[in-house]
């Protein structure tokens, strides 16, 4: 018998909320947050990316973006600079390339710990199904 919807959306969303909280925790560790590097990783995916764009690629509202593209400012870690028109573009600094290369080091460790438990094959699997749930998503983006 197949599981309920309801059982499984929980257990997926079980399973984000166990990466994210030992994610957080650990780029605690470097001076960063979970917000912060998905953010300076958006900005060195699309350097010169608007607020609209890398609050898209985030999950964040422009707002809670532009919130955080401000710390990040404050911190060195982001330029923020005049482009076309009125628009405002957002590129790293030395020392916001240096935290995502941390961050990166840390996700890496940490991801392989969350995924431990499945074998290789398994996380294939997992990685087919996850993106046949999200193909229209992906084709519209």
């Amino acid at each position: 018998m197949a599981p309920e919807p309801q059982i499984l959306g929980r257990a997926v969303k079980q399973a984000q909320y166990r990466q994210h909280r030992a994610l957080d925790s650990r780029l605690a560790g470097i001076g960063t947050t979970l917000a912060q590097w998905d953010a300076l990783r958006a900005i060195s995916r699309t350097p010169g990316a608007t607020a609209r764009s890398l609050a898209a690629a985030t999950f964040q509202s422009e707002q809670a973006f532009g919130t955080l593209a401000g710390r990040l400012t404050a911190q060195g870690l982001i330029d923020r600079r005049p482009g076309h028109g009125r628009r405002i573009e957002h590129h790293l600094t030395p020392a916001g390339e240096e935290t995502l290369r941390a961050g990166h080091r840390v996700a890496d460790e940490v991801l392989a710990e969350c995924f431990a438990p499945l074998s290789e094959d398994e996380r294939t699997t997992l990685l087919g199904l996850l993106n046949r749930l999200t193909e229209e998503e992906r084709a519209d983006g």
